[in-house]
């Protein structure tokens, strides 16, 4: 049988693309960590060309895809996505990106990274960070069963049947459930966290009916009654995606850079990827062809059909860019150069299987990676290994200063998108704090992430080379990938006795920011809405193309420095056309215009203090009707995020504070609980606020006390209705933790208050009894509150 070779390569997207689906021979779906799901619709044949629309734009990572196909009620088909927001999304694909979906699925409490849909069933499932897999029957658009029981989260979900659902969980165990909801069975053959699930055709030769893939970097074979058939071995590291071939084949993908087809339990191709992740891959069933997603950005289809295929020179470019790609020297372990072989090796040698790796040790003192290809019968280079961050011994520099350390973390699933930077000097829970905010991160994660840094930093001093800070013996939690997983460590090692952080975390001092941004991508979105508002011929409130050119040198200054000039030009201009953007485009289109504006609220005082048509922010904003019913949670979130960001200016803080009546009703407008499940993002951005409110009145507002008191009880109701409702940890965490900043702080009115009118004691055992004692953070800012009362 033919190999697959390069088809097309689908470039756009503004961050990994993490999902993929392709539901016929001319339509690819994608979704990425650029908040964006994608169609790419194929525009020529040869050769092989893909143009895209933008199908859904939101405000967070998309990590979750699936297509219902067509059915009288929706004769497109619908796109399921879910992701960071916690909200699924069922879009019909002809709708524009600002247009309403057809139905929001509302129920998960966390990133809903999987989803799969049954057309015989009539329902959809997903799997989510919460711990718990949904169902969800078309036209309803409610949790229709929820499957319980799972131990971590849900990676992966198979709509196996009409009737039969699998699950594929962090807590390494696949469980089977009826559509009812009732546990069928539970399979513990996997020995690592269960990342992917498919179902096999009926043609599979070694009779197994569905397959997993792990983090052990196995495929397992099972039948529908749990018997283990096959083990399939060739993965050098996790595996994050499975797909079936019409012809009985199966797909892999994972974070050792390449797709594997493999023919019953033989890897009979490798396809390597200049990328480090390969997120995803889908089947084409029309075809036969697939489509991978990759942490470069790309999206990719290959083919086996010649007349599918590139051309050559396309093709030639592609293995090109995996020959000269770098591999990070943290992604294969520690290497021995001296007892790697030279480049002679590569014609003395043959391979023993498809994909074998085989490093070498050039001329040069470089080593080249290389993998066998059984067709070619010969050795292809896929890239040269390059030393980690920090391995040279001197400091690393990240965002223009430099470190003792740049720990690469991985917060979702196998990525290390994003840098711990720590210096020796620091205190270890400060910096993972910090850490954990500048990224919008669950504070869940700060004891292991501080506890990570402390055991990676054991018997360091400063000065020393990173060779010399690693302890003989000491464990290694980053594996051979040397990358730190929060949430996948099953244990972590206890931190010296006399470590020097504070064990009370109330009363909090210090202002927090919602900062994390893809600036590119948010610039590249107000150059395509401008672009349909003058197609439009909405000219009045369109950017002309100079003042256009002035929001994008503005996205460039957020973008190269952490504070900006005070006097500036292009700053004083470029905030009243992003105001313009936030409250005078079309409702549609304003998301990135808010989101640029809570940006500049923690970027400048100048925010704070320009006039916008002769008013103060607040009040320019609130006219906007931002906050009006109905009421668009994405818009109210950001707004609320640029409320708290106020507070990282002294200008800010005078206006946020001098308006706190107005923000606080604008903001009480959008949080109520009687009608509908609380936002998860909108109640983290609220709770922020009321802790930078809480730190200022013990504060810098302190001398005000009368004033303080009167605003810290009103800030007490607010607090009592959303703890007494919310259930997301994050959420409740900084919630408690503005309470507890006003009770110890505030005097005798403020704790009377909390106790007699608002029985915060009563409020802080439901809590518990929820079961959100099982979080030691939550645990012990409950108990340092209830010393309080």
């Amino acid at each position: 049988m033919s190999e697959y070779k390069l088809s097309a390569s689908l470039e756009g997207h503004g961050d990994d693309v993490r999902v993929v689906a392709f539901p016929n021979s001319e339509t690819v779906l994608t979704a990425s960590r650029d908040a964006t799901v994608r169609i790419w619709r194929r525009v020529s044949s040869q050769p092989p060309a893909y143009d895209y629309t933008i199908s859904s734009h939101g405000s967070a990572f998309v990590n979750s895809l699936a297509y219902y196909p067509p059915i009288p009620q929706f004769p497109e088909g619908l796109i399921f996505s879910g992701g960071q927001d916690t909200i699924i999304e069922a879009r019909q694909p002809g709708k524009a990106a600002g247009e309403n979906a057809d139905a929001m699925l509302l129920g998960h409490g966390h990133n809903v990274c999987s989803l799969d849909v049954s057309p015989e069933g009539g329902w959809v499932v997903s799997g989510s960070w919460d711990g718990s897999a949904r169902l969800w029957r078309l036209g309803k658009w409610e949790t229709d069963v929820v499957f319980d029981g799972h131990q971590g989260s849900v990676w992966a979900v198979l709509a196996y049947n009409k009737e039969t659902v699998i699950t594929g969980c962090a807590d390494r165990i696949i469980r089977v459930f009826n559509t009812s909801g009732r546990l069928l069975r539970t399979i513990k053959d996997s020995r690592d966290v269960v990342r992917a699930l498919c179902k096999l055709p009926d043609n599979h030769p070694s009779g197994a009916q569905f397959a997993s893939a792990s983090n052990d970097g196995v495929i397992r074979l099972f039948t529908l009654n749990g018997d283990l058939v096959a083990e399939l071995h060739g993965h050098e590291s996790f595996i994050y995606s499975l797909a079936a071939l019409p012809s009985g084949e199966i797909v892999s993908s994972g974070e050792d850079r390449t797709v594997r087809i493999w023919k019953g339990t033989e890897c009979i191709q490798t396809i390597t990827h200049p990328a480090i992740s390969i997120w995803c891959v889908a089947v084409c069933n029309e075809t036969g062809d697939i489509v991978t997603g990759a942490s470069d950005r790309i999206a990719r289809v290959f083919s086996r059909d010649k007349n599918r295929q590139a051309e050559p020179a396309v093709i030639q470019r592609f293995e090109t860019a995996v020959r000269e790609s770098a591999i990070p020297q943290q992604q294969v372990g520690n290497i021995n150069k001296e007892k790697l072989p030279g480049p002679e090796f590569l014609k003395q040698k043959a391979g023993t299987k498809e994909g074998q790796v085989q490093m070498i040790r050039e001329a040069d003192g470089s080593i080249t990676a290389h993998t066998w290809s059984t067709a070619a019968r010969q050795w292809v280079a896929v890239g040269t290994v390059v030393d980690s961050a920090g391995s040279s011994g001197r400091k690393t520099e990240y965002l223009g200063q430099d470190y003792d350390y740049v720990f690469d973390v991985d917060i979702e699933d196998g990525k290390p998108p994003l840098k711990l930077p720590y210096n020796l000097n620091q205190n270890p829970y400060e910096a993972a704090t910090k850490f954990l905010q500048d990224n919008e991160l669950p504070m869940g994660y700060l004891d292991q992430v501080a506890k990570f840094i402390i055991q990676n930093t054991q018997g360091a001093t400063i000065g020393q080379s990173s060779e010399s800070q690693q302890p003989a013996g000491a464990a290694d939690p980053w594996g051979q990938e040397r990358r730190y997983r929060p949430g996948e460590v099953t244990t972590a090692p206890q931190p010296p006795s006399a470590a020097p952080w504070r064990q009370d975390v109330l009363p909090q001092r210090s202002y927090l920011s919602i900062r994390s941004a893809n600036i590119k991508v948010i610039a590249k979105k107000v150059e395509e809405l401008n672009q349909q508002i003058v197609s439009s011929g909405a000219k009045d409130v369109s950017l002309n193309p100079p003042e256009l050119e002035t929001v994008m040198a503005l996205c460039r200054l957020l973008e190269s420095n952490e504070s900006l000039p005070k006097d500036n030009a292009i700053l004083e201009t470029g905030i009243l056309l992003v105001f313009k953007i936030a409250a005078k485009w079309p409702t549609a289109n304003r998301l990135p215009g808010l989101d640029l504006l809570r940006l500049l609220a923690a970027a400048t005082p100048l925010t704070a203090q320009t006039k916008y048509d002769d008013q103060d922010l607040i009040s320019a904003i609130q006219q906007s009707g931002v906050f009006n019913s109905p009421v668009n949670v994405n818009y109210a979130m950001l707004t609320t995020r640029m409320f708290a960001n106020l507070f990282e200016t002294p200008a800010g803080r005078e206006l946020a504070v001098s308006k706190f009546d107005q923000i606080l009703d604008m903001v009480k407008s959008v949080t109520t609980y009687e009608e509908s499940a609380p936002n998860r993002n909108l109640t983290i951005a609220v709770t922020t606020l009321y802790i930078n409110y809480a730190v200022y009145f013990t504060s810098e507002g302190r001398a005000k006390a009368p004033e303080s008191s009167e605003r810290g009880l009103s800030l007490l109701d607010e607090l009592a209705k959303i703890l007494s409702k919310e259930k997301d940890s994050e959420a409740v965490y900084r919630g408690l933790v503005a309470l507890g900043t006003l009770v110890k702080e505030l005097g005798d009115e403020v704790k009377s208050a909390a106790k007699d009118v608002y029985d915060f004691n009563n409020v802080l055992s439901k809590l518990l009894d929820a079961g959100l004692e099982r979080e030691p953070r939550i645990k012990g800012v409950v108990g340092e509150i209830r010393g309080l009362l």
